[in-house]
């Protein structure tokens, strides 16, 4: 950069890439949203980081180069080029479909920042208020490897509170916002390859980026072991796991159920694309399971996939007991001998835990889960080694009799 940054001095260093507002000692000529430098209590360099002080995340380092020598537009060219290379020279994801993550945070050195593509369309989900304003730079290096992407921003309204910051409902210059459920954008629902599946998604609307690229790998799986088996989807969202069990799987039935309405059209949509019948059906999970309890319904196959439970400190007792619930009743609709599917996508359960989770789950249902399988995110989600809360995906994979 021409200009020097401005100086952020730590009260003491972050065991991880990120220091709470606590950590910081004293702040000289920056305000939310910049990039600062980085220095420790004792005024020596320490790197380089995005700063929000409205944030409960004050600082998060993403480089330890001399912040005098730092040029961040260099840096994030560098950044998008490694990630590019590993997606398409080492995973070969390009060769098997249109639809993977391209950046995952911290794990790609670009923190507050997740990066999807589906076809020519590039989705950036922003977590950082200084990130989303290096927008034009990050579309420009991605420009450099996909020269037709028609690039989209989304953003959660819990960020956008969070950091400070709102996507604006319409871009220009080659952009579309997503940032919001229902904002406008010049394609709103394209089609994406994944092993052979087909899949609609919706790049105005949804959850995250339009789609859980996170999944692919463990849908795959789950599909080798579908053959013949009646399967229950729970928390289904667009039929994910459901069509991969029918259209590769060959599964004898396949029943998704999903409390969005708009997320189970696109699942009948999605099994018409590919040629396959599923029964979808829109309700609340919970009730759904205690009413085919009731029924003394049994399925040979059983995933469950909710959503973040865990989302911070403060909500955490009450969503470890909601996943003990789902676990539990999840649990009393496998036939004897059938399989488990259960996932966690929250970070600050660990796998150790949610392994736990389930096994008291089990018991607490009167069953016996014998844990075959533990995996987690596709390749694509690279974990940074100083910062293991990326690896928010858990999934356990069980017999149970």
């Amino acid at each position: 950069m021409n200009r020097p940054l401005p100086k952020v001095k730590l009260a003491y260093a972050p065991a991880g890439p990120n220091a709470f507002r606590r950590m910081i000692g004293s702040v000289e000529g920056a305000s939310a949203g910049e990039i600062v430098a980085v220095y420790d209590k004792n005024d020596r360099p320490y790197g380089v980081g995005l700063f929000n002080p409205r944030s409960q995340i004050a600082l998060r380092i993403f480089s330890r180069e001399n912040p005098d020598k730092f040029n961040v537009e260099a840096f994030i060219k560098r950044q998008v080029a490694r990630a590019v290379d590993f997606r398409h020279n080492v995973l070969k994801l390009d060769k098997t479909g249109n639809a993977y993550r391209l950046v995952h945070d911290y794990g790609d050195g670009l923190p507050g920042l997740v990066v999807d593509i589906y076809g020519d369309n590039i989705v950036l989900e922003f977590y950082s208020f200084a990130m989303y304003r290096l927008a034009p730079m990050l579309e420009a290096a991605f420009r450099e490897h996909f020269p037709k992407a028609v690039f989209h921003h989304r953003a959660s309204s819990y960020t956008e509170t969070m950091e400070g910051f709102t996507l604006p409902a319409k871009q220009t210059g080659g952009s579309a916002s997503g940032g919001k459920p229902g904002a406008a954008g010049p394609e709103k629902k394209i089609r994406v390859t994944e092993n052979g599946v087909l899949f609609e998604v919706d790049l105005a609307g949804g959850h995250k980026t339009g789609f859980f690229c996170d999944q692919r790998d463990n849908r795959l799986y789950a599909s080798t072991l579908a053959e013949g088996r009646s399967v229950l989807d729970i928390c289904s969202y667009t039929g994910g796991f459901g069509i991969y069990a029918m259209k590769l799987g060959g599964a004898k039935e396949v029943t998704c159920v999903e409390l969005d309405p708009e997320a189970v059209e696109l699942a009948k949509r999605n099994a018409n694309i590919n040629k396959v019948k599923i029964d979808p059906v829109c309700s609340d999970a919970f009730p759904y399971m205690r009413q085919m309890f009731q029924n003394s319904k049994k399925y040979d196959m059983v995933i469950l996939d909710p959503y973040k439970l865990v989302a911070s400190r403060e909500d955490r007792e009450y969503g470890i007991f909601k996943y003990r619930d789902f676990n539990r009743l999840a649990l009393s609709l496998v036939a004897e001998g059938g399989l488990f599917v259960t996932c966690s996508c929250s970070g600050m359960v660990s796998m150790e835990e949610f392994a736990y989770l389930v096994r008291t789950s089990a018991a607490n249902a009167g069953r016996r889960a014998h844990i075959f399988r533990k995996s987690g995110a596709g390749a694509d989600h690279p974990v940074a080694s100083d910062y293991p809360e990326g690896e928010y995906l858990k999934a356990i994979w069980a017999r149970v009799y």
